[in-house]
């Protein structure tokens, strides 16, 4: 085995940069080194669509005097696992990479703990404060609706949950009772529309293709139809890639 000369080490070693600080070593150009490695996971959409229909036909079903105010606990206990659920899609999503679909359903998930909670406890002023909740549920839902619309199942699950925060909100400010059945109708609405887009969502998955349609546009459309190099496109900006949120 022959010895490396101090000329060959000397050839092999990158030169020093002139403004480089003394003992500083600086890297030569790792793309062509870094690996990145992803983990698939299913899509948890169609469970977090589906939990919002259930959701919302139980409550619906109470506003609109379906159930008897005397079911308010029961209606309470079959809602509270919607806060579970909603609140594992949404971290399943932020894994995914999709911040739009994370933050919704985490923001979902958030309103039916406190709703659970009020209705179970009975508290003093309770559907006051579940009033001016989904007054800030709209003004949080009229946000993302400006974000959402190249998602079009999101965007149509906001669009006809923003009526639904209003009359709800305003129902429970002014104690209206006209505006609780509204409420509880358009919470029915909710519902056909999550469970639509869910089943159709778990079609499109199934087989690959787009069977019910969804309506997605721009950089919704390409996720979904674009090739492999559409996916990798601006990688190392992605969050968990770059060094910062």
């Amino acid at each position: 085995m022959s010895a490396a000369s101090p000329a060959a080490d000397a050839a092999d070693t990158p030169a020093a940069t002139p403004d480089a600080p003394p003992g500083r070593r600086f890297e030569p150009d790792l793309r062509s080194m870094t690996r990145i490695n992803l983990r698939p996971i299913a899509s948890p959409m169609p469970l977090g669509f589906f939990t919002i229909a259930i959701a919302s036909v139980m409550t619906g079903c109470l506003q609109l005097g379906i159930l008897d105010e005397t079911a308010r606990g029961a209606v309470a206990l079959t809602v509270l696992p919607a806060f579970a659920l909603q609140l594992l899609v949404s971290f399943l999503a932020f894994g995914a990479r999709d911040v739009i679909a994370a933050t919704l359903m985490g923001v979902f998930a958030g309103s039916w703990l406190p709703y659970s909670l009020i209705m179970l406890s009975g508290a003093a002023d309770g559907l006051q404060v579940l009033g001016v909740f989904n007054l800030a549920l709209l003004c949080f839902g009229a946000l993302m609706t400006a974000v959402t619309r190249p998602k079009r199942a999101l965007w149509l699950v906001l669009a006809v949950s923003l009526p639904r925060w209003a009359a709800t909100g305003l129902a429970g400010v002014t104690g209206a009772d006209w505006l609780t059945r509204t409420s509880g109708a358009l919470g029915l609405l909710v519902a056909l529309v999550a469970m639509y887009t869910a089943f159709a969502l778990m079609l499109e998955d199934m087989r690959s293709e787009q069977v019910l349609p969804i309506g997605r546009s721009g950089p919704a459309h390409l996720a979904v139809e674009g090739d492999l190099s559409v996916q990798l496109r601006n990688l190392e900006r992605q969050a968990g890639v770059r060094r910062t949120l």
